[in-house]
């Protein structure tokens, strides 16, 4: 089978693709799946290009979606044939989060889904959302979650609550279809005008281009009547907060979710602390989070928003396109082979 491999110390030109032989047939409590598709996070950049450090020809993607082709003794929730998606945390079946760092996640402490056949626990996966393409259900695993976490988990996300975004990444956009989904106002930020066009098209409801708005926090009180927004998905860092907590209300909440900006940085704690607002760091979710938002999905008919598919051997080039900034919406690795 096909597979790629990243030497140390990382980076696009580290990325090798080779042959190995298919792995065996699976084990009691496994199942085989034949890998379709992966998808592109910030998460994985980090790893292909040494910012995150990981062994040596490690095999890179966290997100994986497939058809399983055959298993194990005593696995009953799937069967041959069944399309499946991977989970990030996949020790993380339920209840509250048991782990901070990345040693369980696939393409980082361990071998994730560049490649074409992978045998795991059957509870490394969940089933796809009926009507998905590969491509579709591969964009679940990290970006879809996060947004669904950030808003419905911990945030208790309503009908007629009003959100802000930020940016046009794929946590950013799920959050807007997710919003607008269960009947909330969503603000969003780019600093592209033609990106707010198309986010308009989704549905927001305000945009806001914060090149030429710097202070787009203030922007946001404007536009909610000086209210705020009730729900702030943080995907900038220290670089962003500052505005980020001037545009919340009194009493919302912050989802921290990415470091664009930085790792470190100054946060104006007076100024979180007289808005009385939550700030809540997070990192995806649970196996239970993932069937729970897969249901909610089958029953609203929602689909990602796909930019460009590469094939398997061209990762680096899949990388280069995300590192560029033109993308709108989730970048894709695909197999030539049909879906299922």
């Amino acid at each position: 089978m096909k597979r790629i491999t990243l030497s140390k110390p990382g980076g696009l030109d580290q990325l090798q693709l080779s042959e190995t032989p298919e792995p065996g047939q699976p084990g009691p409590g496994e199942i085989r799946v034949r890998v379709r598709a992966s998808s592109l996070n910030f998460h994985d950049y980090a790893v292909v290009v040494g910012a995150i450090p990981t062994e040596d020809n490690r095999i890179p993607m966290a997100d994986g979606a497939g058809t399983v082709e055959a298993v194990g003794e005593g696995v009953t929730e799937f069967k041959s044939g069944d399309n499946v998606v991977s989970t990030f945390f996949p020790q993380w079946l339920n209840g509250p989060a048991p782990i901070d760092n990345f040693s369980t996640t696939p393409g980082d402490g361990e071998d994730g889904y560049a490649r074409e056949l992978v045998v795991r626990a059957a509870n490394w996966f969940t089933h796809a959302p009926k009507g998905y393409s590969h491509a579709e259900a591969a964009t679940l695993t990290t970006a879809g979650l996060t947004a669904w976490r950030a808003l419905v988990v911990n945030g208790g996300l309503k009908a007629g609550d009003t959100v802000l975004t930020l940016g046009t990444g794929g946590v950013s956009i799920f959050a807007l279809q997710f919003a607008k989904m269960m009947g909330a106002t969503v603000i969003s930020t780019s600093s592209s005008d033609d990106k707010l066009a198309r986010l308009r098209e989704l549905g927001a409801d305000r945009t806001i281009n914060y090149k030429t708005t710097s202070a787009w926090g203030a922007k946001v009180q404007e536009l909610t009547n000086g209210e705020g927004v009730d729900h702030v998905i943080e995907v900038g860092g220290p670089g962003t907060l500052p505005e980020s907590i001037d545009a919340v209300r009194i009493g919302g909440h912050i989802s921290l979710i990415g470091v664009l900006t930085g790792r470190e940085g100054e946060v104006p704690t007076a100024k979180l602390m007289a808005k009385q607002a939550r700030l809540q760091g997070l990192i995806v979710g649970s196996r239970a989070h993932q069937q729970e938002m897969i249901r909610a999905i089958e029953a609203n008919d929602m689909h990602p928003i796909l930019d460009r598919s590469f094939g398997l051997e061209d990762i680096a080039d899949a990388f280069r396109h995300e590192e560029s900034g033109r993308h709108f919406g989730k970048i894709c690795l695909e197999s030539d082979e049909k879906q299922e």
